[in-house]
């Protein structure tokens, strides 16, 4: 059913969990990858044989998205092998902790920088690539904390909340160049952003216990919702915050 036979797609953060699993399935799908990665070159490099083994071209970028001359960079180089871009997914993130009253400002900052700001600097710089396609999608990965809240991860949930706002601004704003804008926001899920609290079994169980349908969720039920929402089956879908949680959080955003 979901066919996205010779498109080319930009993934961020694509060379583990959620990006990684996006990219293999969108692969499957027909579509062209290109992944950003920062640290991980053995890891890209598994999810560009993976690719190519699906007989689809694989682009791997290190490259840091906090500055709008790195956006425009990739933008460039994107523009120069493919010409245009028909689904950019917005997946790369950090979680980290914060407590109010100790003056993390840095932690803050970090966050705002690779959460906000990279998303921000891509889409204003590849723009002109999904204008140039009939039909175009960005799909941004937020989070049920952007959603309720976060304690202790307040930063978090502030710069997923804002991309949550950005969503539904862009989903009007590029409409007129049928370009559909949404949002899937996970809950928890077994990915290396979970590995430290994980870590303790009892604590896992717990977040288990607390999903009403009661399993923590592999990166594959997330890119699932992504490749939806890329796709021609939802080419009337905008400005939506889809919640792919298990059931953990209800409420709208």
């Amino acid at each position: 059913m979901i066919d996205l036979k010779d498109r080319k797609t930009l993934i961020t953060g694509g060379s583990r969990g959620i990006g990684r699993a996006a990219a293999i399935l969108f692969a499957e799908a027909g579509s062209n990858v290109a992944i950003t990665f920062q640290n991980r070159e053995d890891a890209a490099r598994e999810v560009q044989a993976e690719v190519e083994k699906r007989g689809r071209e694989c682009l791997t970028y290190r490259i840091e998205l906090t500055g709008r001359e790195q956006a425009q960079a990739l933008a460039a180089d994107l523009a120069a092998r493919w010409g245009g871009l028909d689904v950019l997914v917005n997946n790369a993130g950090i979680w980290t902790g914060l407590e109010m009253g100790e003056g993390d400002v840095e932690s803050w900052r970090e966050t705002m920088a690779i959460d906000l700001d990279a998303v921000f600097y891509l889409v204003d710089a590849v723009l002109p690539l999904l204008k140039s396609r009939p039909r175009a999608a960005i799909v941004n990965v937020g989070s049920t904390a952007g959603i309720r809240g976060e304690a202790h991860h307040s930063h978090y949930a502030a710069a997923k909340g804002a991309i949550n706002a950005l969503t539904k601004s862009w989903a009007v704003e590029l409409a007129c160049w049928n370009i559909n804008v949404n949002c899937v926001a996970p809950g928890w899920v077994d990915t290396d952003m979970c590995t430290g609290v994980f870590a303790d079994p009892v604590y896992r169980e717990s977040v288990r216990q607390s999903i009403p349908l009661k399993r923590i969720p592999p990166p594959e039920d997330i890119a699932g919702p992504i490749l939806f929402m890329a796709s021609d089956l939802a080419r009337h879908i905008t400005g939506a915050v889809l919640s792919v949680n298990g059931g953990g959080v209800l409420c709208g955003a």
